[in-house]
């Protein structure tokens, strides 16, 4: 029988439920709303799985992942605008910055990703769309584990306009450090659907933080401006003034079941954040270094495109088109490497991919 490490002790499910009056004292799930400013009336999904990892789903927002930590020290980064209600989204241009707050991950899409372009705004509408909430709770697994889950679906439609439904569900097990999202994009339309998706994972202090690491298993880099370089873009400073935002594209090499390992760790709080994603889902990868003073955040960012607008997607013959009824599925895995040990093995297993 499997056993679970809940609160730094190893348990049987059966001998942990003899000690508490609902799993929820230990590990659990609970939907709660935000009541004040421009985040009132926000859903919330509170996962906790025990091992001391715990994590916020937006149900109002796309269930994107919010705030995450392990042990109460952060692991993602969270941008001065907070959680935004869905009604005080701003369309236009490059507005999607007024209500992006960050979190360990952002949906960009779904139809767009990049820069606003064709009436389009930057970084698409997804992550302002909210959920209907299918279902959430815990399930017993055949092995005799426990998993936390949550399932939602978000709609973005338009009278005479696409009809794209997003399919999401998120599992963590108890006693682990990690979650899973299950991604699901279906034209429920009658005419073809252009689509683009990109998981904007996004790192923040204390782990960033002066001399912290990126670990990813690129064959090849480039500076999207080329002034910038890529000299040294892996190893992180501390806040900067002035600083311009820099992004870095990468080709990355996966593991032989496709899974590609990216992870920011910090080598001296011993701890880290990592992402596991398909290459045969996500072909670009694109850093987000984001140093300056008051945002200071690190974007880990597996993509269906290329950075740029939806049309030179269209251009270069790499945007999908989805005809009625059809349907694409995207993973990823999003987790927190514990201790030197766990640090090593991440990083053990990024750099056998190069070498």
């Amino acid at each position: 029988m499997p056993r679970m490490r809940v609160h730094g002790e190893e348990w049987e499910a059966g001998a942990l439920r003899r000690h508490v009056g609902r799993l929820e004292q230990v590990a659990g799930v609970r939907l709660v709303t935000l009541g004040d400013g421009a985040e009132r009336g926000v859903r919330v999904l509170e996962f906790c799985t025990g091992s001391g990892f715990a994590f916020e789903l937006l149900v109002d927002r796309c269930m994107d992942v919010g705030r995450a930590e392990l042990r109460g020290r952060s692991l993602a980064w969270e941008s001065a605008t907070g959680w935004v209600r869905p009604d005080r989204y701003e369309p236009d241009g490059i507005g999607w910055l007024r209500s992006f707050g960050g979190g360990l991950m952002t949906t960009c899409g779904l139809d767009h990703i990049g820069d606003p372009d064709e009436g389009l705004g930057q970084h698409g509408r997804a992550s302002s769309l909210p959920a209907r909430l299918v279902g959430y709770g815990t399930r017993a697994d055949a092995d005799g584990g426990l998993t936390l889950w949550a399932e939602g679906e978000v709609t973005q439609t338009a009278v005479y306009g696409e009809r794209l439904t997003l399919r999401r569900r998120v599992e963590a097990r108890v006693g682990e450090s990690r979650l899973r999202i299950d991604d699901v994009v279906v034209n429920d339309g009658f005419a073809p659907a252009e689509q683009m998706l990109l998981y904007h994972v996004n790192a923040g202090f204390p782990l960033l933080d002066a001399g912290a690491e990126l670990l990813v298993p690129a064959r090849r880099v480039r500076a999207l401006l080329d002034h910038h370089g890529t000299d040294g873009y892996t190893t992180m400073l501390a806040p900067q003034r002035g600083w311009e935002g820099e992004v870095y594209g990468h080709d990355n090499a996966a593991e032989p079941d496709g899974r590609v390992p990216v992870a920011l760790v910090n080598r001296a709080r011993g701890y880290g954040l990592y992402e596991l994603y398909r290459r045969d889902q996500f072909p670009y990868h694109w850093t987000w270094r984001m140093l300056g003073e008051g945002i200071y955040v690190l974007g880990m960012e597996p993509s269906t495109n290329r950075v740029g607008s939806r049309a030179q997607a269209r251009e270069r013959g790499e945007l999908t088109l989805l005809q009625p009824g059809e349907e694409r599925a995207f993973e990823l895995e999003l987790g927190a490497l514990d201790g030197t040990a766990e640090i090593d093995a991440f990083a053990a297993r990024v750099a056998a991919l190069t070498s």
